[in-house]
Formats: structure tokens, sequence, C-alpha cells
């Protein structure tokens, strides 16, 4: 029997009427004789309505109270859905993340999953049901609920995906697939048909809208994911492996660049004066890192006097935590003066034909300083480049960048 899971985001199940329509095109698809397994969002913007209840009550809520209140939201629209899906006639059951054998580490508000046991999802998939998966959470070997981190649910239901050896992993959501930009920004931002795992984790890690994991997940186990409305039956985007495309023309003349993405608050934080010797750095960011705050852009430069200067990029809600760590560093180290910097955003070109091909950056620099965008700092990988700018220079910046790589141009 052919195997697809679904899931639905938050604004697809916000409400009674979209939770009947995606029970709809739910039974649609099991009276083709295809098994489901649905994961759920919670419903519209109720996770950040439970988050505000919880800084009601407490200036520091607990991380293991604080899972266990936000798995709730995912709870209503699953049972809600199993519900939906009785009416119209479809046996269903409705599964929590430890019900449905999600097992994680206890890494609280951030879990990784560790394993899936899928024998009870099996166990109601042979009987004709379909099974709807509360998203976004997990269990601990000692029985504690987790959750995966703000936009997890795509990563549970890539993860059930792999571990059930379905067909295909659809991420149905209120966009019709990846395009080539934010469309709410460029207008002539073009709809993808297909894009390659590591370009969409590039575009996924600098603002696009999919949980990172979830890619590494599908690229690991290839997992086709394919990303689609809920709202319409518009053709999407295919997140796969692509070969190489030696039937569409000359290899060598395609665009290279495949999309531009955009992270807004980011922050910069500076320590000047570190002695540079071996081990510094990593004194520096392995605390950073044990408190769970993510850096990325990483700048270093020696002077002649044998100290250095460090400077690093965080997400500005890790601003404050991230500055008290590295001044309790920076006291150890000896290090004389700390300085931070808010409101920047990174924005980045992303594309695997870019590997090997050189002019990227240069043009990239180019179109940058022809539209008065001034670059704070730089990082690349072998299919992007990002830029550090200012927050509020962002749009226009990806707008440039849109048209500078020719991105709003139907393929050759």
């Amino acid at each position: 029997m052919a195997l697809v899971v679904h899931k639905y985001g938050g604004s697809s199940v916000a409400d009674a009427n979209k939770i009947q329509r995606v029970a709809r095109r739910i039974v649609e698809v099991s009276k083709l004789g295809t098994g489901v397994v649905a994961v759920v969002s919670a419903m519209g913007d109720s996770t950040d309505e439970l988050i505000e209840l919880a800084h009601s009550v407490s200036n520091s809520p607990n991380p293991r109270e604080m899972d266990l209140l936000l798995s709730t939201g995912e709870l209503v629209s699953c049972t809600l859905l199993t519900m939906a899906l009785a009416n119209l006639g479809q046996e269903a059951v409705s599964l929590t993340g430890s019900q449905a054998g999600i097992h994680t580490d206890t890494s609280h508000g951030r879990a990784l999953i560790h394993r899936v046991d899928t024998s009870r999802m099996q166990k109601e998939l042979e009987k004709g049901r379909v099974v709807v998966v509360a998203g976004f959470q997990g269990i601990t070997e000692d029985n504690d609920i987790t959750t995966l981190g703000r936009g997890g649910s795509d990563t549970t239901a890539v993860a059930l995906a792999a571990a059930l050896g379905a067909d295909r992993c659809e991420i149905y959501t209120d966009v019709d697939g990846i395009y080539t930009s934010d469309p709410r920004i460029v207008p002539e931002a073009r709809k993808l048909t297909e894009i390659d795992y590591d370009e969409m984790l590039e575009l996924a890690n600098y603002g696009a809208k999919m949980h990172p994991r979830s890619i590494e997940l599908g690229g690991v186990y290839n997992v086709p994911i394919y990303v689609s409305s809920s709202f319409n039956d518009t053709p999407g985007t295919l997140i796969h492996c692509i070969p190489g495309n030696a039937n569409e023309g000359e290899m060598e003349n395609r665009i290279k660049a495949t999309g531009i993405a955009c992270t807004n608050n980011v922050a910069k934080i500076t320590v000047r004066g570190v002695p540079d010797r071996p081990g510094v750095a990593a004194a520096l960011f392995e605390p950073l890192a044990q408190s769970g705050i993510s850096v990325d852009t990483i700048v270093q430069n020696t002077s002649e006097d044998r100290t250095t200067d460090i400077s690093f990029t965080v997400s500005g809600t890790d601003l404050p935590a991230a500055l008290s760590k590295v001044e309790e560093l920076s006291t150890e180290m000896g290090t004389c003066e700390l300085s931070s910097e808010a409101n920047l955003a990174a924005v980045s070109v992303v594309g695997s034909g870019m590997q090997h091909t050189p002019g990227y950056a240069s043009r990239m620099f180019r179109v940058l300083a022809d539209g008065n965008v001034n670059i704070d700092m730089i990082t690349t990988s072998e299919i992007r480049i990002s830029c550090i700018i200012r927050e509020e220079q962002a749009q226009e910046a990806v707008k440039l960048l849109h048209r500078g790589f020719q991105l709003d141009e139907p393929n050759p």
C-alpha cells in the first residue's frame, strides 16, 4: 500500500472550517487506497498565546513545564481533525507525540529526535485508519514531554515519513511552494517546481519558511518533500535529490543562483583584546553552545600585539543571554572591551550552481554597493554567500539581489 505523510501548519487548521477542509483533502487521498499519516500544528496563533499566558504568571517559566504547556496546542488540532474525519465516515485515530513513538533527548524547547517506534502507527494503518499525530513534540526516556522548537512539526512529519518508509512527505501551508524569494517582498519572485535538499537547507537556514532540521532529515533519509498550499490545488515545489540536468541544454549554461533568502532580528557581539592563544575560541563558544545559544557568522582578526578581536552573530532573541554569558567569559579571559549591535539582518544568495564558479561574490557586493547598502560581515558556504546588513535595508537588498541575479527571469 502506498503511504504518504501530510503536515498541516497552524494557518491550515486555524478554525473549524479549515479543519473540515483538511479532513476532506485527506479523505480524497485515502479513497485512492493510499495510507495517510497526518501531522498537525497548533491552531493559528495558539502557541504564541500559550507563551504569552505562561509569561503572565511567571517571569521565567520552567522549561519542562513550558514544553508540557505548549504541547497541548497540537493536541487540540489533532483531536479536532480526527473528529472531522470521523464525521466524513473516515476511520481515524489521534496520537500524541509519545503515543506515535517519537523519542527525544532531554533538551526542553529544542529537543532532538533519537528514534521513532512506528509499531502503534503501523497497527492503526493496517486497520485502514488515518493516523493523526500531534506535531512538534516527543517524549524522553523518563517520560517527560519535550518540544522540538518553533516549526518543529515539519521535522515531526519528515521523521515519521523516514521511519515509516513513506513514499513522500507533503507539507501543506499558506503558501503554494518555494519561491526564488519571499513574494511579499519581491512580487516578481518565481515559484520553483523543484529544488535540491542542499539548496533548500541553505534557504531554510536563512529565512525560508521551513524548519531546517526537516530538510536535513529529508536529505539524509532521501524523503521527497512536497510543499504546497492547503487552500487550493495549485502545483507546489518538490524538494528532492536532483541529478545533473544533462538534457536541459548545455550543462554549464544555466542560472546558478536559485534564490535570495533573508533573516531579520540578527544581533552582533564583538569581543576585543582576546588573548591570541590556542583554546580561546573554544573557551568562548563552548559555553554559549551549552547554554543553547546558536552562533552563526564568526569573524576573527588578529593584531600584531598578540590579541584578537572576535565578532559573531546570534539571534536577536538570544542577545541578552549571550551578552550575559560573554561578559562572564571575557572577565575570565582578561578581555577589556565588549560591544553589541542589534537590528541587523542576513541576506543570502543561494545556489548549488555557484560552486566553483567565480564572480558571484563580487556581483553580490557590487549590487549591494550600487544600492548604497553597507556590508557589516560576510560568511559563505559552497552554495551560499551571506552578508550582514542593517535590518532597515533588508527588504531593499533582497529586491536588488533578486534583480541583480536575474531571478525574476524564466529559466533558460
